[in-house]
């Protein structure tokens, strides 16, 4: 009996090992899909996807930028998106420009302020990320990676776009 309790704690062990579980605030076991993703040298040098303002909580402006993988699928209307897609999510603060205004005589101009909310990836890697959807998700506060109670949200917020192969984000020509 020992040994069987043995053979399955080493088991529970090792799979929690290989598959980088962490736990959300529910305390179900959620899959890491941050496992690997670092920040693309360059990216902020890829093209433009689109953008985006978003309000309420979030109150910021987006530039939705990706890889050659992703403008491709993007263009052709490709989906699911192939492997080795990545799309990077940049924001800043939703800002009045008074140097703008003042050139329009009112108040209707408003840039992009200091970064905000992080910067973020998508990496599509089916086999990788199969436990969530194909796609790996991480967000960076000044560098570093954020909390896994940050990157336990993503999955299933994008659970919303599933149509969309999980991707929020349509192209803008």
């Amino acid at each position: 009996m020992k040994l069987v309790a043995a053979l399955l704690a080493s088991s529970l062990l090792t799979a929690g090992h290989f598959t980088r579980l962490h736990f959300s605030q529910s305390d179900k076991p959620q899959p890491d899909s941050t496992i690997g993703i670092k920040i693309p040298p360059g990216y902020r040098d890829w093209p433009l996807i689109t953008v985006a303002h978003e309000e309420g909580k979030l109150n910021d402006l987006r530039a939705i930028l990706g890889n050659k993988a992703a403008i491709q699928a993007f263009r052709k209307g490709k989906r699911p998106f192939p492997d080795g897609t990545i799309i990077a999510r940049l924001a800043w603060d939703y800002s009045s420009s008074p140097e703008n205004n003042k050139a329009f005589g009112q108040q209707q101009s408003f840039v992009a302020g200091h970064p905000k909310n992080g910067l973020q990836f998508m990496v599509k890697d089916t086999k990788k990320y199969a436990l969530t959807d194909g796609w790996g998700y991480v967000q960076f506060n000044e560098g570093k990676p954020a909390s896994n109670l940050v990157h336990a949200t993503c999955a299933p917020c994008h659970q919303a776009a599933k149509e969309r192969d999980f991707v929020f984000s349509t192209y803008a020509p």
